[in-house]
């Protein structure tokens, strides 16, 4: 009896010990992403503040953020360099791009990376004439794993009606189906999980939140709407580990969404 019982603990730590190597995490291979619309600089006081969007950052302790609502040497954001401002505070590399002129200086994308860019792109999307254009910034790097991936931060039209949300996701879809790396994209979509504009990007692109249940971003006082994402391309590359909501009802009236992925062997 007490062989017996000697040879079934033996096999039950061997079949633990499997499971284990299978269900292991390569920590070369895991990034955080991190996507915030950081209100240009105002928080929700309108004390301008950037010191407080900084530790939201900190605190979630992300590789790469896509920022949106950036300005660029704006009056409103006293002639500061948001993106700038933000990577100095939270030691990320930063890089900014322009979608539009505005109040004296720009507005557009930022991304802040802990990793050095082999290239850098900014794409316009397009728009309706007489409203807001749009872009989407593209980082190039390599991981710890020395695995090349591109991360891209975007922040789609605003307005109720979908015509610029449409033509913009069209434009993602075609613009960086083409990429020969692993990539993800993250921003403020200005759009519902059942709306038509995610559902021309799901044909592209994986959701990292519970398709059952998607976690609300906004506004950040009392979220009730998901309109931040993270997603990916393509989908058996990439694993996700955790999604998180960050509420800071004063850093922005957007909740920061973190999410950690996992990337996958070929």
């Amino acid at each position: 009896m007490k062989l017996n019982i000697c040879i079934t603990l033996f096999l039950l730590a061997i079949c633990h010990n499997i499971s284990s190597q299978k269900t292991a995490v390569d920590s070369t291979r895991v990034v955080k992403l991190l996507t915030f619309n950081i209100l240009h600089g105002a928080t929700t006081k309108g004390n301008f503040d950037l010191d407080i969007i900084a530790k939201v950052i900190i605190d979630a302790d992300p590789d790469f953020v896509a920022l949106q609502e950036v300005d660029y040497k704006t009056k409103r954001a006293k002639n500061y360099d948001l993106v700038t401002e933000l990577g100095w505070r939270t030691k990320l590399a930063p890089i900014y791009a322009r979608a539009m002129p505005y109040d004296g200086g720009e507005y557009g994308e930022g991304v802040l990376s802990k990793y050095t860019f082999l290239r850098t792109r900014n794409v316009a999307l397009p728009f309706i004439p007489g409203d807001e254009p749009r872009a989407a910034l593209e980082i190039t790097t390599v991981l710890p794993s020395k695995d090349t991936v591109s991360f891209i931060g975007t922040h789609l039209d605003h307005q109720k009606n979908e015509s610029n949300r449409i033509m913009q996701a069209k434009h993602i879809n075609k613009v960086f189906s083409a990429n020969p790396y692993p990539t993800i994209l993250a921003g403020d979509l200005n759009a519902e999980p059942q709306s038509k504009t995610m559902t021309i990007l799901s044909e592209l692109w994986s959701a990292s939140y519970p398709k059952g249940k998607p976690q609300p971003t906004y506004p950040s006082d009392n979220p009730i709407k998901k309109i931040d994402y993270v997603m990916f391309y393509p989908k058996n590359r990439w694993k996700v580990l955790q999604t998180e909501v960050i509420q800071d009802s004063i850093a922005s009236d957007h909740c920061a969404y973190l999410v950690t992925l996992e990337l996958l062997p070929e």
